[in-house]
């Protein structure tokens, strides 16, 4: 059998043909960010003679090496700063103009690829007739740490380096998937964790209007950034970190990079130590004023993004999957609760807020220990209540979003995890398994209607379907699709934890 061969702009590249699919990995879609070029936006593909071969994924970008477990699968792939590629996978090479889907993986924005063992294409490719993308984009200090003011220009970084590598892709997507039987004006991107709060962000920005068409954010919203006044502190610390100065140019290019990320460990390590006043997340999307003007919610608001209809939601117990396992919180009290969530809401409200997370769980029956309340605070914080902001700006816009909290537990830890972040990703691909996801025929419907749901965004911009029924929009009763063992609309659900953070702005929330 001969190998599939498509045109791109840049070159010709040979894929593989498997169970009915054309699969092409480690795909080129912008120029090595290596050398002169770290830190730098990505640079124009240099288009090649001949075939290149595309069916292996390419390198990972460098990251600490995480443990082998459920969702540190990245471990043992090469690493390498040469890492802008991408895989597809499609029914057909033809002229099908079938819609694009476009994963970005989570990760904090320090780990993770395309290449993870959960994200391959072909369940929901053949599902949906629809071509699948997943992409690398670099991750941590080099691709989002701020140097353009402290170099004086020299290196022109502005801490934004992999959102413009998303959108190097999207173009890529655009200029060249009509050859792979797709259509570039119906491309979806979808994203969990870290790729659902770069959505938010690619929502906002100037960028990348026109290169997708609907969202599908997944545990992440449009909240998570930080101001460029905090940057500078981030970047002497890195710096100093590393032991080199600003000044030294050479020295920062030069630098090997196993020595940046030999840093970044220890980076990261002082900042969580330390009383520095960064961020446990430093490495994260910056509102620089130029890549991103403005916050990405007050973007929105101000109608950017105006034509693009988006799902997004939260799974029902996220933090739980960051909380230290017993015994360590055992001890926690109600007043050490407040002690540390009075650091992201004020002082004199955070003892009432407890309050009302207690007699709302009491009133549905679910534990109420100190550590419970604030495991749930903190879901809320981080994850559910961005989502309900960006949820609210897109209705009063009169933009179509559709909310969900996916309330499936895991089994894992004999059930602590509870519906804990990152379980929705394996029912998503079509990849769950029984130790973290749970199996059986329950598990796979659950799978499949969310699959049908999510296909259905993609090809009409409404994930309304035979599976799930009518999904109504986010409106004025908080219509939210509720995604477990049964599937059904339930309005303003977790009402009296939502209320609590009404009065609580936008800058305090969406940040660990």
């Amino acid at each position: 059998m001969t190998d599939p061969i498509v045109k791109t702009q840049a070159g010709k590249i040979a894929g593989e043909k498997r169970e009915g699919l054309y699969i092409f990995r480690g795909v080129p879609y912008a120029a090595p960010p290596i050398d002169e070029k770290r830190w730098l936006q990505p640079q124009p593909l240099t288009p090649w003679a001949g075939v290149k071969e595309t069916k292996k994924y390419a390198a990972v970008a460098p990251q600490i090496q995480a443990p082998q477990g459920l969702w540190q699968v990245v471990a043992g792939q090469t690493q390498s700063e040469d890492c802008l590629y991408l895989n597809i996978w499609t029914p057909g090479l033809d002229n099908s103009k079938r819609p694009v889907m476009l994963w970005i993986h989570g990760g904090g924005f320090l780990e993770g690829a395309s290449s993870q063992a959960g994200f391959r294409g072909h369940v929901l490719a053949r599902r949906g007739n629809a071509i699948i993308v997943t992409i690398n984009y670099r991750l941590g200090a080099l691709g989002f740490l701020s140097l353009n003011e402290i170099t004086d220009g020299r290196i022109a970084a502005t801490g934004n380096e992999g959102l413009l590598d998303q959108i190097a892709a999207l173009q890529w997507v655009k200029d060249n998937i009509a050859a792979f039987g797709g259509d570039p004006k119906n491309v979806t991107l979808f994203g969990e964790s870290a790729g659902g709060m770069s959505i938010g962000c690619q929502l906002a920005l100037p960028r990348s209007q026109g290169l997708f068409h609907r969202a599908i954010l997944q545990s992440g919203a449009a909240s998570t950034v930080q101001p460029k006044s905090v940057v500078e502190r981030i970047t002497e610390v890195f710096l100093d970190t590393l032991g080199t100065k600003a000044s030294d140019i050479k020295g920062l290019l030069s630098t090997p990079t196993e020595n940046i990320i030999a840093c970044q460990k220890a980076f990261l390590r002082k900042v969580r130590t330390e009383k520095l006043g960064i961020s446990s997340l430093p490495f994260q999307p910056v509102v620089d004023g130029k890549v991103l003007p403005v916050h990405p919610l007050t973007a929105i608001r101000e109608g950017a993004s105006t034509d693009i209809p988006v799902i997004i939601g939260t799974t029902l117990d996220e933090y739980q999957f960051f909380m230290p396992p017993p015994p360590a919180m055992d001890n926690l009290t109600d007043e050490g609760v407040v002690k540390i969530i009075s650091g992201f809401v004020p002082a004199d409200f955070a003892p009432e807020m407890v309050n009302h997370y207690r007699k709302a769980r009491q009133a549905r029956n679910v534990p109420v220990s100190s550590k419970d309340i604030l495991s749930a605070i903190q879901t809320d914080h981080i994850f559910r209540i961005p989502a309900i902001r960006l949820a609210e700006t897109k209705q009063n816009h009169r933009q179509p979003a559709y909310d969900y909290l996916f309330t499936w537990p895991s089994p894992i830890a004999g059930g602590r995890l509870g519906a804990c972040h990152a379980i929705d990703v394996g029912f998503t691909w079509g990849t769950h398994e029984p130790v973290f996801s749970g199996g059986g025929p329950k598990a796979d419907t659950l799978s499949h209607n969310l699959q049908d749901g999510w296909l259905n965004m993609a090809r009409t911009g409404i994930p309304s379907c035979e599976a799930l029924g009518k999904w109504s929009k986010y409106g004025n009763k908080r219509e939210t699709m509720l995604l477990g063992e049964s599937c059904y609309v339930e309005n303003d659900p977790l009402s009296v934890e939502r209320q609590c953070w009404d009065k609580i702005p936008d800058k305090m929330i969406g940040s660990f």
